[in-house]
């Protein structure tokens, strides 16, 4: 009888309140907050710069040479891994912000682009050319939009947390990717290959790396008050 009554309060809590509100990253003051950094790097031999085939509107996207992003190594470091924390609930807060995506040069600048879920990304195109900016999106609405030469900038909004990939279909050559993180503990490593989180609350959480080539990584990590914890991962070509 009490489990026949638990299971009906269960039902009616999961009908009044959602699944994934219950679950929902609670944001809000971090006393004692400490800090994990690191360094990501490449294990092996580092792939030599591939040159991309600029094929179209040479005269704006081929004034400087261009080199393939998926996957760049620099001084045995891997550039653009966005290392976050996969399983933390509670902490410091977190705001939707207004990011940017920039297209000049036919490129996108940065390649791979982390923000918030819930932020608006505006896509800017000072080219004079058209673009056409192009999502994969599964969780988000996915978009396929038109950017001529006369529409500077666009907005798009993207409410739920998903890696997501990003092409424009006019120059087949543009690749980038949207981060969209369910919390505010991410960064994207730069060229040494370093990441910093701050304000972490003390625990023991799963730090996870991701590369759009390389995939994704994990190891525990254990955050003390004021404190900073390093980290290092070892990613090899699979």
């Amino acid at each position: 009888m009490k489990r026949s009554i638990l299971s009906t309060f269960l039902v009616t809590v999961l009908l009044v309140v959602p699944l994934s509100s219950l679950l929902a990253y609670e944001g809000g003051a971090v006393s004692d907050g400490g800090t994990i950094s690191g360094v990501v790097k490449f294990k092996g031999a580092a792939p030599a710069p591939k040159k991309l085939d600029i094929n179209k509107d040479k005269e704006v996207c081929a004034k400087t040479a261009k080199n393939d992003p998926t996957l760049l190594v620099s001084g045995g470091n891997l550039v653009n891994a966005v290392v976050s924390i996969a399983d933390i609930k509670k902490g410091k807060k977190m705001e939707p912000q207004k990011v940017t995506l920039d297209q000049n040069g036919c490129e996108y600048h940065p390649h791979v682009l982390a923000f918030v879920a819930g932020s608006s990304v505006e896509i800017l195109n000072p080219d004079g050319i058209l673009h056409n900016v192009h999502s994969y999106s599964k969780a988000n609405s996915p978009f396929n939009v038109a950017q001529p030469k006369f529409k500077k900038s666009l907005t798009v909004k993207l409410d739920k947390p998903e890696v997501v990939s990003v092409k424009c279909d006019v120059h087949g050559w543009m690749s980038g990717w949207f981060f969209v993180a369910d919390n505010p503990y991410f960064g994207v490593t730069d060229n040494s290959g370093s990441f910093k989180l701050t304000d972490v609350p003390p625990g023991t959480y799963t730090l996870e790396v991701w590369h759009e080539t390389l995939g994704k990584q994990s190891q525990k990590v254990t955050v003390k008050p004021k404190e900073e914890v390093k980290i290092t991962f070892e990613i090899a070509k699979k």
